[in-house]
């Protein structure tokens, strides 16, 4: 319900505004603030997610939960898609996103409504299953004693 009112009560938003600045400033000037808006926001959204990037690596050598990167970077590509997406609506929200305590409190908030069940980072790689417990399906065919090989079985053939 709230992705079908997202859908019609953006774009209606966004006509008001472009109505009501375009009446104000001028249709070129109108364009012009939307063009140096999305030039800006994928330039702030590379210079960030970049930023963003570098602190996930380091969680994930450090051993530490990386959820926070994950969201940064989630929340800072999808201010770089409503940064390239023309309207002042959405250049706002998405510049908005860019601010990392909004981020920052995005995060705190989603946080408080989802529970993991858990998480487990160990710097010991997992033991190696034996080959007992692992179980191969397939089919095959005995092959008639004239017709075997007369080199050693490898461990694909049957004794």
């Amino acid at each position: 319900m709230w992705l079908l009112f997202a859908f019609v009560a953006v774009p209606m938003i966004e006509i008001a505004l472009f109505i009501q600045v375009g009446g104000f400033i001028g249709i070129w000037w109108t364009l012009l603030v939307v063009i140096a808006t999305a030039l800006a926001g994928s330039y702030l959204v590379r210079q960030q997610g970049l930023r963003e990037l570098g602190k996930l690596q380091q969680s994930f050598s450090e051993m530490r939960d990386p959820s926070e990167p994950l969201a940064n970077g989630a929340m800072i590509l999808f201010a770089g898609a409503l940064l390239l997406t023309p309207g002042f609506f959405t250049d706002a929200v998405g510049l908005s996103l860019l601010v990392p305590v909004v981020r920052q409190a995005a995060f705190h908030w989603i946080k408080a409504r989802i529970k993991v069940a858990r998480f487990e980072a160990s710097p010991h790689p997992q033991q190696p299953r034996r080959p007992a417990d692992i179980v191969v399906d397939g089919e095959f065919e005995e092959i008639p004693p004239e017709k075997r090989p007369t080199h050693a079985p490898s461990k694909w053939t049957r004794h």
